[in-house]
């Protein structure tokens, strides 16, 4: 390790210690407590992620009022958006997960409506970038790349109207009109889409255990986008017969989406949620669309053409009754 690498080590854990001694002397003991508990789970000076009983105590504030729960989330926001160093951004944000997938309803509730605008980005890490050296630039990119993880995360979680690691019965969707499955489905591939879009010439970084419990978490998401973006290919799979021409392109296209990222998606979990029963049922609908899109577009042309000969007939008929006078007006023979 380089002398300017230890320095700037020992330079962060020292401004940890500062903060963690200021929260005591706080006269704002609610926030101050809350800070505490994010400081601790956020430290500087490694790559290994928080440990289960400092994401156990972040956890712990959504259990006590709103106003507990909405500080938690301030504390965690400030200290992200404040940060410049990439290991301390991603423990943020792998906090940030824990939170969607254990935390209380009230905690998740604090977090989705954070900032008011709402919004796509809402992380706001497009543009971070710790320049200390060549790895936490690299790291920077799985920041940038994490925090977008999380943004698809929420926004699923908002189309849905429930979160992905939350049991959900088959039987939901049959009631589901055409546009919501398609809706639905969309933001699926989405979240799929953007996970292809891994830092894939820094691969190497899942030796580190922060990066590496990062990939598990991720893995475990994208198992539950494949379970249910399988219950809606299913079901829409189902009212072929019954789906517009241009419901059937839609879901041409998110088929078509979803298979682009196979690929992409298997440079970072290998062999890890391969799913071949979701596969095979992709393929399967594709080559049932493709049929039923062809079907649907020479009915589309039989109409046209019946149409267009059955106003032929009317003319020539029309002709045979009536002859143009030198007047211009049309005259009975």
């Amino acid at each position: 390790m380089g002398y300017h690498k230890r320095l700037r080590i020992v330079s962060g854990i020292l401004k940890d210690k500062g903060s963690l001694i200021k929260t005591t002397l706080s006269t704002k003991r609610h926030k101050a407590s809350a800070r505490r508990v994010i400081l601790r789970a956020t430290t500087h000076g490694s790559s290994v992620p928080p440990s289960d009983h400092r994401i156990a105590a972040v956890i712990g504030l959504g259990h006590g009022s709103r106003f507990t729960a909405c500080t938690c989330i301030q504390a965690i926001m400030d200290r992200l958006h404040r940060t410049k160093d990439s290991s301390v951004a991603l423990k943020c944000l792998y906090t940030i997960h824990n939170i969607i997938n254990k935390g209380s309803f009230i905690l998740k509730d604090q977090l989705a409506i954070y900032p008011s605008s709402g919004g796509r980005n809402f992380l706001n890490l497009s543009t971070f970038r710790d320049g200390s050296d060549s790895e936490t630039c690299e790291m920077s990119a799985w920041v940038r790349w994490y925090a977008g993880i999380l943004e698809q995360n929420l926004m699923v979680s908002r189309v849905l109207g429930y979160h992905l690691n939350s049991p959900r019965s088959k039987n939901e969707v049959i009631g589901f009109l055409n546009s919501d499955l398609l809706k639905e489905l969309d933001v699926l591939v989405n979240f799929a889409d953007y996970l292809g879009n891994v830092p894939a010439d820094s691969l190497y970084l899942q030796r580190k255990s922060l990066v590496h419990e990062i990939v598990r978490l991720v893995s475990e998401d994208y198992r539950s986008v494949q379970r249910e973006t399988f219950v809606r290919v299913t079901e829409l799979g189902a009212r072929m017969v019954s789906l517009s021409w241009s419901e059937c392109t839609e879901f041409l296209s998110c088929i078509d989406r979803f298979e682009g990222c196979k690929e992409r998606i298997a440079v970072l979990l290998v062999n890890r949620n391969r799913n071949d029963d979701l596969w095979g049922l992709i393929n399967e609908t594709k080559a049932n669309l493709v049929a039923a899109i062809e079907k649907k577009e020479n009915e589309g042309k039989m109409v046209v053409v019946a149409t267009a000969d059955n106003e032929s007939d009317k003319l020539t008929r029309f002709s045979q009754l009536f002859r143009l006078a030198p007047s211009g007006r049309w005259v009975e023979f």
